[in-house]
């Protein structure tokens, strides 16, 4: 060990022993018991500044009922968010309800985890005043103050052993459990703040700074600054950069505007060709970050002479981008098997896209959100895009169901939205390697995964709704910022209708079985389905007379602004129901 901790390894009675200067442990903040720290360490305690000079670090406001103030985007409308605020004032001013919040999350690094907005109408009127009905006590507090829309750094509360440190520009407020730190000065440079943060220097530092998981902020800024030259600043704006393309890639996104597979760069003559493009594209980003990662961590592992200490190498699996299989999905799968769930997942996204596209959400004609506001319609739709190539859905209901008994039905929509993306000559092709990557045709998927995918993707507050009978005979999604009060009317139309044309078809079906001329086969065929049928019209029948038609009359109306765990559980179990939904508090 070094001079300076005057530390040596003894064996004794076969176990390890050490000998290390307490004078040593004293230079370090808090004078934690880390005998293995070496002499560039004590120096850079002994002669750098800190992170403490340099920027503010900051606990979270509380906003003590966070069910009630905190939104995922998606659920609102999007008219009503507030992007772009400098200041308290400012969002005063703007009359807006709702604003972008840092809320931790998972972990990743430079940019991300944007997914939810604050009820901070003027200037947190209500948060402020929320109290605890027995003592009377306001339960919020920390309400960030003069740091409130300012640019920071945010950083997720827990962490195994690293630090995922992300840049925020101003706009948003920061709410538990996530923290954030400020400059302190317009001579801070926030770039090479996050570059050290972001690199294993900062990780280690931690490591014998705090003997516990949980990244407090005090611990933070104990970190020992040294100089390190200007590199690290254009190393983490190229970071954020791709990580910000990275999260814009995707419909979780408030930013996002089209998807990848469609943009031009890649387009290719058939969908398998344009993934591999699309593919070839991702690992480039993937190793581009890996480099950056790995010359930043070096600039600083040099500058503070810990060669013998650490590593510059970065594997794959902490490429914290979504794009990166190694990091999306971890453990210890093969190559096969990372590109394979890599594939069906872009192919549920590529799903995904086409049904907000049937939706009117979005439109292969224009880039990012269009009808994403409570109540509008398709005349919204087209003031918007007059000539659409594949035009939304007219009465926001659309069939999935298990067969062609609707033109509107979703997998004869999700065909057409092929065909128009993608183009004729290759359609059969096109279709046959989304459903191989899918294990199954499209119409399975539709009806066993699609919603249980969507209600993941959106994290238990979807924005497609599923009406469903018990056993999932009679199924209509519907889309929640195009929900009006006639709404569930229209439903119960598509329910009398299938249910009129599966009369029809147990008639027929009836008629084979008795029909002389009809083969033995086909008439035990025809009594199979004919005992299958009329218990699908049973449970049709009690699903109108004892859930949709009452639903129907009372013309339930919706407030987006209450979210999705509230509005969902006002339509009850006409809706697919959704494990934990209705459970207290946070999810």
């Amino acid at each position: 060990m070094s001079e300076n901790q005057r530390c040596s390894r003894e064996q004794g009675m076969g176990r390890n022993f050490f000998r290390a200067s307490a004078e040593g442990f004293k230079k370090i903040p808090g004078s934690p018991i880390s005998y293995w720290a070496p002499d560039s360490v004590i120096r850079a305690f002994e002669h750098g500044n800190f992170l403490n000079d340099l920027v503010h670090a900051r606990i979270a406001l509380a906003t003590g009922d966070n069910g009630e103030f905190i939104r995922c985007w998606s659920e609102v409308s999007f008219e009503g968010i507030g992007f772009g605020i400098k200041s308290n004032s400012d969002s005063v001013r703007s009359g807006c309800k709702w604003f972008p919040c840092n809320k931790g999350g998972d972990f990743r690094k430079w940019f991300g985890n944007n997914e939810f907005i604050i009820n901070w109408l003027n200037d947190g009127e209500a948060v402020k005043s929320i109290s605890d009905p027995e003592t009377g006590r306001i339960r919020s507090h920390n309400y960030n103050g003069d740091f409130g829309f300012q640019e920071s750094l945010s950083w997720s509360a827990l962490s195994s052993s690293k630090l995922g440190i992300r840049y925020s520009a101003q706009g948003s407020m920061f709410v538990t459990p996530g923290s954030s730190a400020f400059r302190k000065s317009e001579k801070t440079n926030l770039y090479v703040v996050l570059s050290l943060l972001s690199s294993k220097v900062a990780d280690y530092f931690l490591r014998l700074i705090s003997a516990t998981m949980n990244i407090e902020v005090g611990n933070i800024l104990r970190i020992p600054v040294l100089e390190c030259g200007k590199e690290t600043d254009q190393a983490a704006k190229s970071a954020i950069a791709l990580a910000k393309f990275d999260w814009d890639s995707y419909e979780i996104s408030w930013d996002f505007t089209s998807l990848p597979l469609l943009y031009p760069d890649h387009r290719q003559p058939t969908l398998k060709a344009s993934y591999q493009k699309l593919r070839a594209h991702w690992r480039e980003v993937t190793l581009d970050m890996q480099r950056l990662e790995e010359e930043n961590n070096r600039i600083f592992i040099d500058a503070y002479g810990l060669q013998e200490e650490l590593s510059p190498d970065v594997p794959l699996n902490e490429i914290t981008l979504t794009c990166n299989p190694h990091y999306r999905y971890g453990g210890d799968k093969s190559e096969e098997e990372l590109e394979a769930l890599l594939l069906a997942d872009t192919m549920r996204e590529l799903v995904s896209y086409a049904v907000g596209c049937m939706f009117g959400r979005y439109s292969l004609d224009k880039p990012g959100l269009i009808l994403a506001n409570q109540g509008e319609t398709l005349a919204d739709y087209l003031r918007q895009v007059p000539q659409p190539r594949f035009p939304a859905d007219d009465d926001n209901v659309i069939p999935l169901l298990d067969g062609d008994w609707f033109p509107d039905d979703i997998t004869l929509r999700f065909r057409q939205f092929l065909r128009v993306a993608f183009g004729d000559e290759h359609y059969e092709d096109n279709l046959a390697f989304i459903e191989k990557a899918l294990g199954k045709d499209v119409r399975k998927y539709f009806l066993k995964d699609f919603y249980a995918d969507h209600v993941k993707r959106y994290k238990k507050r979807p924005i497609y709704w599923l009406f469903s009978s018990p056993k999932g005979t009679f199924s209509a999604l519907v889309y929640l910022h195009r929900y009006r009060p006639d709404t569930v009317s229209v439903v119960l139309k598509y329910l009398r209708d299938f249910r009129d044309k599966l009369a029809a078809r147990l008639g027929h079906l009836q008629q084979v079985a008795i029909n002389p001329s009809a083969s033995q086969g086909d008439k035990t065929k025809a009594n199979k389905q004919v005992d299958v049928i009329k218990k699908q019209l049973l449970e049709l029948d009690d699903y109108e007379r004892d859930i949709l038609h009452p639903l129907a009359t009372e013309q339930v109306e919706l407030d987006l602004d209450k979210g999705v765990k509230h509005n969902y559980l006002e339509l009850g179990s006409a809706l697919k129901k959704i494990v934990g939904l209705d459970a207290k508090g946070e999810d």
